[in-house]
């Protein structure tokens, strides 16, 4: 693969720029290649990488960025249970359980509750590098669940808000000494404080258009700051109960297993696969005559973020600057890096990113005693080569 792409390549695959005009988000701002850029070329991209794997999943080609919001046909995506297809003239959403007005919403009724937009980023619990590709940032159309949640009326013992998908496999579950082959849905949970609060959404528009089938059209939930398994794709049921939801891609799927020490004694823990961890990568660098510039990406929960740093090989960190085109809360953010007194050769480059609670991206070393490769959000190297 020739990794010396123009400016014309790299926006094929991407957004027009233009077209971001409208959303007030200025030219000069996005992380477009300039006309005279060209891309500096990774070493450590696997020979056999594959980033459409049709149809279960697809990566990020993160070299290709050019404005905040990843298209759709670009943006990444991966699944347990197939794509369904469901039509979203008939479509209606299920709100069943303890509440006072069950209910059978169309995307027209969920419209007449509320249309609002949520700009967000998240990426899958999995991502890791050197690729770092199963990510994506849109804006999104939809609805606040809490909204939802209020027209049906939810009862005071309800405790447990549960999301299932119109996706489902044959699952062999175990209990005891017996196994049980059952067809079951694709489930996730969600407590009353955390389904109640403003944040998590139900949206069936991602940049303007309608949701396509890989991000589960016609609606799926959103769980802003959280990992992708949260937001349940191809939505067709919210089930409100009091006693906690225990499926396999809630308790026993998606968890991480880490050792801490307690009192001088190692300890591991087993948790929840939840909001995303602090973490920074470094997406590509570009060469434009003599200058070199770094470009990269933050993802984390929404905490305001204090500063990002990047060391090349061995050297001192150096601050980096941050974009102004990615702004929002959840949205994720860029940061540049100007690249001075490049050498011939391969070099190494690494990224670090710092939260306002003085939370510091962890090393790999200090990752060590995760022993599960869900949520990595160690400092990850890159290698490029300057000819």
């Amino acid at each position: 693969m020739s990794m010396q792409h123009s400016r014309r390549d790299v926006l094929r695959g991407g957004l027009a720029v233009a077209g971001l005009g409208v959303l007030g988000i200025p030219d000069w701002a996005l992380p477009a290649l300039a006309q005279s850029e060209t891309l500096v070329p990774f070493t450590d991209i696997p020979e056999n990488v594959r980033w459409d794997t049709p149809p279960d999943r697809r990566l990020t080609d993160l070299r290709t960025i050019d404005g905040p919001f990843t298209p759709k046909d670009k943006f990444a995506t991966t699944q347990h249970y197939g794509h369904p297809v469901v039509d979203p003239a008939t479509f209606k959403l299920k709100v069943s359980g303890l509440v006072d007005r069950p209910k059978q919403l169309s995307l027209d009724d969920l419209k007449k509750i509320g249309s609002t937009d949520l700009v967000a980023g998240f990426e899958c619990s999995g991502n890791r590098g050197p690729l770092n590709g199963l990510c994506g940032n849109g804006k999104w159309t939809g609805v606040p669940l809490k909204a939802v949640l209020e027209s049906a009326g939810v009862k005071p013992a309800a405790r447990e808000f549960v999301f299932f998908g119109a996706d489902h496999g044959e699952e062999e579950v175990e209990w005891r000494t017996q196994k049980f082959k059952l067809d079951v849905p694709f489930g996730r949970s969600l407590n009353r404080e955390k389904a109640m609060s403003p944040d998590p959404f139900l949206a069936w528009s991602l940049n303007g258009e309608p949701l396509t089938r890989h991000q589960g059209s016609p609606l799926r939930l959103l769980v802003p700051g959280w990992y992708g398994v949260s937001n349940v794709k191809w939505l067709s049921q919210i089930h409100i109960q009091e006693d906690a939801y225990t499926g396999k891609y809630q308790s026993r799927w998606y968890r991480t297993i880490r050792g801490e020490m307690i009192d001088g004694e190692m300890k591991y823990m087993e948790t929840a696969v939840t909001h995303m961890n602090l973490k920074s990568f470094v997406a590509r660098v570009t060469k434009d005559g003599s200058r070199y510039k770094v470009l990269g990406v933050v993802l984390n929960d929404g905490t305001p973020i204090k500063s990002v740093d990047v060391k090349v090989d061995d050297g001192p960190w150096q601050p980096a600057t941050m974009d102004p085109s990615t702004t929002g809360k959840y949205s994720w953010k860029f940061f540049t890096y100007a690249w001075n007194g490049a050498t011939p050769g391969e070099h190494t480059l690494i990224s670090r990113v710092t939260d306002t609670t003085g939370k510091v991206q962890p090393t790999a070393q200090e990752n060590e005693t995760k022993k599960s490769f869900l949520e990595e959000n160690s400092q990850a190297p890159r290698k490029v080569m300057i000819s």
